[in-house]
C-alpha cells in the first residue's frame, strides 16, 4: 500500500471536510434567512464540522475510499460520501418554490466562493514562496469545485434535483418516490464515462479560469 497515496488521500479528506462544512452551512443559513428555522434549531447554522458530519457518509466511506485508492482498487469508484443532510421544511419558506431552489443552490454557490478564496490563498502562498501550502490550497479549490458540480446533478437528493423539480413543477410525492432510489441512481451515473468526464471538465475548466484570474503560474 502506497504511503504517499494514503497521506495525499488524508489531506484530500481534510479538504473535503472543510468544503462540506461550508456547503451545509450555506444551506442552513439560507433556509433560516428565508423563514425556515428547522436547521437553526438543530444547531446546523454553524461552521463546526462535527454538526454536519454523518458517521457513514462523512467518516467511514470517505476513509475507506482513501485506503482503496492507496491500494489501487477499482472499488473506490463505486463509493461516494455525503454530509448530514440539512433539514429544510419548504412549507416554512415565504415563497416556497423559488426559495427552495435558492436554498438548494446556496451549497454549490458557497463551494464556488470557497474555491475562489482558496485560489487567492494559493496565489498568496506562491508569492511568499510557500509552495507546499499553495498546492494544498489548490487541492482545496479543486475539491470544492468538484463538490459544486457533483451536487448540481438533477438526481435526488442532490441539490440540482430541487432546481429540476421546481422548474418542471414536480409533485412532492413523485419527488419522494424517486428519492428512495436516488443514491443508487447517483452511484450508477458516476460509472458512466461521459458523466465523470463532464464533471471533471466543468471542474478543471473553472479551476483553470480561476487560476488565470488570480495570476497563478
Amino acid at each position: 500500500m502506497n504511503a504517499e497515496a494514503i497521506f495525499n488521500g488524508l489531506l484530500g479528506y481534510v479538504c473535503l471536510l472543510i468544503v462540506l462544512t461550508f456547503h451545509e452551512f450555506a444551506h442552513a443559513w439560507t433556509a433560516w434567512k428565508f423563514g425556515d428555522d428547522t436547521a437553526r434549531l438543530q444547531g446546523r447554522v454553524s461552521l463546526n464540522p462535527i454538526v454536519h458530519m454523518d458517521s457513514m457518509g462523512t467518516v467511514m466511506l470517505p476513509l475507506l475510499v482513501v485506503l482503496l485508492q492507496a491500494a489501487d482498487s477499482r472499488l473506490a469508484g463505486f463509493i461516494i460520501g455525503w454530509g448530514k443532510p440539512v433539514p429544510v421544511n419548504p412549507y416554512n419558506l415565504r415563497h416556497r418554490r423559488w426559495q427552495d431552489t435558492l436554498v438548494a443552490l446556496a451549497g454549490p454557490a458557497m463551494n464556488v466562493v470557497v474555491a475562489g478564496v482558496a485560489v487567492g490563498l494559493a496565489r498568496g502562498f506562491q508569492l511568499a514562496h510557500i509552495g507546499a501550502f499553495a498546492e494544498v490550497a489548490q487541492m482545496l479549490a479543486v475539491i470544492s469545485l468538484l463538490l459544486c458540480f457533483f451536487n448540481l446533478l438533477p438526481v435526488p437528493p442532490l441539490d440540482g434535483s430541487h432546481l429540476f423539480k421546481n422548474l418542471i413543477g414536480m409533485s412532492d410525492e413523485l419527488y419522494m418516490r424517486i428519492s428512495r432510489f436516488g443514491l443508487l441512481i447517483v452511484i450508477l451515473l458516476l460509472q458512466i464515462p461521459i458523466v465523470r468526464a463532464g464533471l471533471w471538465l466543468a471542474t478543471s475548466y473553472t479551476f483553470v479560469l480561476m487560476r488565470r484570474m488570480a495570476g497563478l503560474e
